[in-house]
């Protein structure tokens, strides 16, 4: 078990607390924390919502999310009691009146403790929220507020959002999540550059032939369909968590882990991402929306089909070729791709090396590949090394590829905290390395609006792919054009 030390008392208000995200989520999370001795006495978890009901009447739906959520060996009922015992439901209408005054009420008793203020809610109502917040008095110095993406579903929205927001709470106090960050694989990534020579010195273009970055998914759109269709696999995915790997595994070294030192050296690398425009859309990205198919030997449904509709152009699939533009990076291309109804539920990184300048070995030793790093970050977090070394054995030299393989569950079998325990508490602690700044988040827009606005332009309809299949074989073609291929075996 890891040691934990409580955090100073706090409040914790989730609006939206009886949605989807506070049930599935959040709540678990703190659970978890609580059952890890992080949450110190006397402090509160607040879920607030339009629902006309008591703290009582939804105190059994949580305990359903903790048991359909928290393994069965981690629920225990003094923990539970405890857990319970902090929570406490208002029911407010964020954009009216209604329930404002209990919540001051609720929160005059302890004006110094350090407050969270939780958007669990659409985007549109960040600045209403934030506005009656500051109406209210309820704004300290010890207040934090958390966004949760999308932040705005362009570089206007964007901004927007991020002016109603900033009008009321200082820049420090705004925590704009991103869950991906949260991945002990994803923080790793930046102990095994910059912790290790070895690899740091060789994180460039003289080592490095491309990387490639994928989330897939093999869910659908399920009960998501009415905001997915407005959104898409670009909004929904690429401008927040693959960018956000990518600048993980492109920028330079920082020069400490304080949270601007590191969000300095992200922004540089989303500046310095080659633009894609009109011209190149058609050539360096691929839109695709799934058919149906089979995943994992069961018949599953098209998107048109889950979705309730004749016709959309929504993209549930894309790839693209992204280049940085910078000493370190310049001529190495970054493959992302991201879907959903893929063969397997995967995120990774893989980091592929250069073959070896020369080749000095006999054909009858075999043939062997370039080395190669894969993080994996969902499922089962860990880092494989692929190497060449000789076949074991007499009759002369035979070369193979084997790996150098770390499990983080086999390696130190302990529990990993899910990425919202880690990131939830870092809002408490004051600590906004995990979280995307301002500009990040604008820079990040500013990057993909014109992949939209090209694709508008082209008319580059999604390409059908059948479910179960890694997305439309012009997927294939982006990156064997440029003689590679995308990983797909399994750790």
């Amino acid at each position: 078990m890891m040691k934990t030390i409580p955090v100073a008392p706090f409040d914790y208000l989730v609006f939206g607390g009886s949605g989807d995200l506070s049930m599935r989520k959040l709540l678990p999370a703190l659970y978890f924390r609580d059952h890890d001795g992080q949450l110190s006495e006397g402090s509160r978890i607040i879920l607030a919502s339009r629902g006309d009901q008591s703290t009582e009447e939804l105190v059994p739906r949580v305990r359903e999310a903790i048991g359909k959520h928290v393994a069965a060996e981690f629920i225990n009922d003094d923990i539970w009691r405890r857990f319970v015992g902090r929570l406490t439901y208002l029911s407010l209408d964020a954009t009216a009146e209604r329930g404002w005054d209990n919540l001051v009420h609720l929160l005059q008793d302890q004006p110094d403790r350090i407050r969270v203020f939780y958007l669990a809610t659409a985007p549109d109502l960040f600045g209403d929220i934030c506005r009656n917040l500051a109406r209210h008095n309820l704004i300290t110095p010890q207040a934090r507020v958390v966004l949760e993406k999308p932040i705005g579903h362009d570089l206007a929205s964007a901004r927007h959002i991020n002016e109603a927001v900033g009008s009321v709470f200082a820049e420090h106090q705004i925590f704009r999540i991103d869950h991906y960050l949260g991945k002990e694989a994803v923080q790793n990534l930046l102990a095994l550059r910059f912790a290790n020579s070895l690899f740091e010195t060789l994180w460039n273009r003289t080592a490095i032939d491309h990387v490639q970055i994928t989330v897939a998914e093999t869910i659908g759109v399920e009960s998501r369909g009415g905001y997915y269709d407005k959104s898409g696999a670009l909004r929904d995915m690429v401008q927040n968590h693959l960018l956000q790997l990518l600048c993980l595994v492109a920028m330079d070294s920082p020069s400490s882990l304080r949270a601007d030192d590191v969000r300095d050296e992200k922004l540089k690398v989303l500046r310095a991402l080659k633009p894609i425009t009109a011209e190149t859309v058609g050539m360096v990205t691929v839109r695709g929306q799934y058919r149906g198919g089979a995943i994992g030997g069961a018949s599953v449904a098209g998107y048109l089909d889950d979705l309730g509709e004749p016709t959309s152009d929504t993209e549930t699939f894309v790839a693209l070729k992204a280049e940085v533009a910078s000493w370190r990076w310049a001529g190495v291309p970054f493959y992302l791709r991201t879907g959903k109804r893929l063969p397997e539920r995967v995120s990774e990184i893989v980091v592929q090396f250069r073959p070896v300048s020369l080749n000095i070995f006999p054909a009858e030793a075999g043939l062997f590949s370039a080395n190669r790093l894969v993080i994996r970050l969902q499922p089962d977090e860990g880092i494989k090394l692929e190497l060449v070394s000789k076949d074991p054995g007499p009759g002369g030299l035979r070369l193979r590829n084997s790996a150098l393989n770390l499990s983080y569950a086999e390696a130190f079998k302990i529990r990993f905290p899910e990425a919202y325990e880690r990131l939830l508490m870092d809002v408490v602690r004051g600590n906004a390395t995990l979280f995307m700044r301002r500009d990040e988040v604008e820079a990040a827009w500013s990057w993909v609006e014109p992949i939209l606005d090209g694709w508008s332009r082209t008319g580059q309809a999604p390409k059908p792919y059948t479910s179960g299949t890694w997305g439309p074989s012009s997927a294939i073609a982006l990156i064997e054009r440029d003689g590679r291929t995308w990983h797909d075996e399994p750790m």
